[in-house]
């Protein structure tokens, strides 16, 4: 058995440009004996997400990047989890973790919606995290690393924008923009799933745009690179918009405000556009009043508040996913030392779907 365990550091704050590699160490740490009632945790995926380019401005140096992982149990010491069991945790960038018996839930609990804040037991790991811990069981056909996309947090945060937020109904016509990453594939495959009538998203390059139409079933897409948003979505939408999810901010939501009807939502959710400099977020949308005069409501949310909707997530995907009316959309990184890469890479728009990074065979 290893006694240890490789980590990514994050060894300085890029605050106002872009992550580089040097933003980030590969160290090695031994990983001490479990003790009782622990468990020892060997990562098999582990997710990127843009999230983390603004924790990187606020996070703690020279400790490993948090994030949503899954991995098998490959030493126990514990009634709750044992060896071969497939756990979620929130302990990310690494290659092995070691769970203390405060991190473990019950067998069959359901997960703590706020996560689970432990003390880590690893040398050069800092105080206090959500370790978020929870027991897997992937129904058959569903591959395992399908928990960080469709029914990970990636598939979560659109459900609960679609249903809880934005309150799609059949027939109504949506536009998502950053269409063609993880949360946005999502919030178009779940879009079709519940009867929505045109679907539009914009996204980064002409290749992603026959992405978004040929194989996700986009009504309609466009380059936000190829001219004014505004203009583009009243183009790809033009008989109006009932709602729009926002994951960039900026223009992008300035755009949408200017082509959604009387009595539309917004669902925010991200502001990638503002992330590499969010100490000079750009000005409120020039027609931010136009939220009153045409009755639009517009709402942000964050997918954490609402994780007791998991269960109805997985209930309500899991068919699909092993009828094989439902696929993943996917970027996966092979191998632990292109971490960085993966996650760089997703910054700059080379992924499409959710970007994983696999460290282990399932």
């Amino acid at each position: 058995m290893t006694r240890t365990a490789r980590l990514v550091h994050q060894v300085a704050r890029p605050q106002g440009r872009r992550p580089t590699p040097t933003d980030f160490t590969f160290v090695e740490a031994a990983l001490p004996p479990v003790e009782p009632g622990g468990v020892l945790v060997e990562n098999l995926y582990f997710s990127v997400d843009p999230y983390m380019r603004e924790v990187m401005d606020f996070g703690e140096l020279h400790a490993p990047m948090e994030g949503r992982a899954l991995g098998r149990v490959v030493e126990s010491r514990s009634d709750q989890l044992l060896v071969g069991d497939l756990v979620a945790h929130r302990l990310g960038w690494r290659t092995h973790v070691l769970l203390s018996p405060d991190q473990i839930p019950p067998r069959g609990a359901a997960p703590d919606p706020g996560g689970v804040q432990v003390r880590l037991r690893e040398p050069g790991v800092p105080a206090l995290r959500s370790a978020g811990v929870r027991l897997i069981s992937p129904p058959d056909g569903v591959p395992l690393r399908t928990y960080l996309s469709l029914l990970g947090g990636t598939g979560l945060t659109a459900y609960v924008g679609l249903t809880r937020i934005a309150r799609l109904q059949p027939g109504e016509s949506l536009y998502v923009s950053a269409a063609a990453g993880g949360v946005g594939t999502a919030v178009g495959q779940l879009a079709r799933l519940m009867g929505v009538g045109r679907l539009v998203g914009s996204t980064g390059s002409a290749a992603k745009v026959r992405h978004l139409t040929e194989r996700l079933g986009f009504d309609a897409a466009f380059d936000h690179h190829g001219g004014p948003v505004g203009e583009q979505l009243r183009r790809a939408a033009p008989d109006g918009l009932d709602v729009y999810f926002d994951n960039v901010g900026g223009d992008h939501l300035a755009g949408a405000i200017d082509v959604l009807r009387d009595g539309g939502r917004i669902a925010w959710c991200g502001a990638v556009a503002q992330y590499d400099d969010a100490t000079n977020p750009p000005a409120a949308p020039y027609n931010l009043y136009d939220v009153v005069s045409k009755s639009l409501r517009l709402e942000g949310f964050l997918v954490r508040n609402h994780r007791e909707v998991q269960g109805e997530l997985e209930e309500h995907l899991a068919p699909y996913l092993r009828s094989g009316a439902l696929v993943p959309d996917e970027t996966v990184t092979v191998g632990f030392d292109r971490a960085v890469d993966a996650f760089l890479g997703m910054l700059a728009g080379e992924n499409t779907g959710k970007a994983i990074v696999q460290v282990g065979s399932e």
